[in-house]
């Protein structure tokens, strides 16, 4: 393993974490050596059986009962993971929904509420979060997981689209607000990726998106993982790109032809 993504003595929290991609990036850190607090919104059973799957990894783990959306509860979970773990070094905001429909046919809570969990979260716990950094004066990382639709726009989606844009965009903006103070802000938008929440896409729609994507196949939980863990490298102090590069949004290329995510990655290496 090379040693630069090696995090033992670190702590990352990441929102969502209970299944999905939250639960493969989980996983992916904890064998790496990371500590692992995560945020679950109301499936206790499967939250701790993910706690007890990091914790077999040989690092420790939390999981906290909250929502993200929730502008108290995000500030109230941060700061219970200072609380446990001492010090927190990076934030994967990952929580995500989906209400999909036509324009036409949404309603207004199905804008609102997939824009309060996609995206004010983000907002949120980032805020949250940097306060933190800040204050520990150690530097530190945010990944934020956006998605293509944000990038390209699908169908059905427009407020799913919206708030994955909404994320880029926060990305950017926050990467060089906090860039001098070594915190790195990184956004993936990985195409269609078979977990729980994709499962409820009709056939018609799938095939449409696949569609799109020039070799076979979507991408699997287990082909996104390897990116995450270069978003987290700290960048040299000596490099020249330190604060000229603050962030780099990937659109996981590689994930969406339904390949190994190795090449998302290197895009991602500082």
């Amino acid at each position: 393993m090379n040693d630069a993504l090696d995090f033992r003595g670190k702590t990352i929290l990441i929102t969502g974490g209970s299944r999905g991609i939250g639960r493969a990036i989980a996983l992916e850190l904890a064998a790496r050596s990371a500590n692992i607090a995560f945020t679950y919104h109301s499936r206790v059973e499967a939250a701790r059986a993910v706690e007890q799957e990091l914790q077999a990894l040989g690092v420790e783990a939390q999981a906290y009962q909250a929502d993200a959306a929730d502008f108290e509860a995000a500030q109230s979970v941060v700061r219970q993971v200072r609380e446990r773990f001492g010090a927190l070094h990076g934030l994967v905001n990952n929580a995500g929904i989906t209400r999909d429909k036509l324009l036409i046919t949404m309603k207004e809570d199905d804008w609102d509420a997939v824009l309060n969990t996609n995206l004010k979260s983000v907002f949120n716990m980032s805020k949250a979060v940097v306060a933190l950094l800040l204050k520990q004066k150690q530097g530190g990382s945010i990944l934020n997981i956006s998605s293509i639709s944000g990038v390209i726009g699908m169908a059905g989606q427009t407020n799913y689209s919206a708030a994955k844009a909404g994320m880029i965009g926060f990305t950017k903006a926050l990467a060089k607000e906090v860039a001098s103070r070594g915190i790195t802000v990184n956004a993936l938008a990985p195409g269609l990726i078979e977990t729980e929440m994709t499962e409820g896409l009709s056939a018609e729609y799938r095939a449409k998106l696949l569609e799109t994507i020039p070799l076979d196949g979507s991408g699997l939980q287990r082909k996104l993982p390897a990116s995450p863990p270069f978003c987290f490298q700290k960048m040299p102090a000596t490099s020249p790109d330190r604060f000229f590069v603050p962030t780099v949004v990937s659109l996981c290329e590689a994930v969406r032809t339904g390949g190994s995510a190795d090449a998302c990655a290197r895009s991602l290496q500082p």
